[in-house]
């Protein structure tokens, strides 16, 4: 079942298949899940990402978005904010890679959460060993930023 982009979505929305914990697997897809539907709504129809994108708000920095992959059940895209560091000099953070798995409707940060360059995130960090817990990290940050940009008004 497709949804209209003008849908609002919603966690509450997705009922898991079973009960899970916070740091399991199957949180872990949830987290997957919510972020699918956050991204459609921020994105919507994804076959014309094939371009660069910018998203411009007032009261929030510029947003960034480029697809770097297609693949028949994937679309791999790059999202970040550019923050002037002074002295000509940009730094993009978080500088997010997110693949999206269209038949499953998942959405997965896959790099770019774990070491961050801006100075105020780098502090905000906390550093995680286990694969689990890098992912968990990884995904709880895309699925707050989503939500940030969505009430802040971005959108593609």
């Amino acid at each position: 079942m497709e949804h209209s982009v003008d849908t609002v979505f919603a966690d509450s929305l997705i009922v898991p298949q079973c009960v899970y914990r916070p740091g399991s697997f199957t949180g872990l897809m949830t987290i997957y899940e919510s972020n699918y539907l956050k991204f459609r709504q921020l994105v919507g129809d994804l076959r014309f990402l094939d371009t660069p994108w910018l998203s411009s708000v007032v009261d929030d920095c510029d947003l960034y978005l480029e697809c770097t992959r297609r693949d028949p059940y994937t679309t791999t895209l790059q999202m970040t904010y550019w923050f002037d560091e002074g002295e000509g000099g940009a730094v993009a953070d978080p500088d997010l890679t997110v693949r999206l798995y269209h038949d499953a409707r998942l959405a997965e940060a896959r790099g770019g959460c774990t070491s961050h360059r801006h100075r105020v995130l780098k502090a905000l960090a906390n550093g995680h060993s286990v694969e689990l817990d890098r992912r968990w990290h990884s995904n709880i940050m895309l699925n707050k930023w989503l939500d940030y940009l969505l009430e802040s008004g971005h959108r593609f």
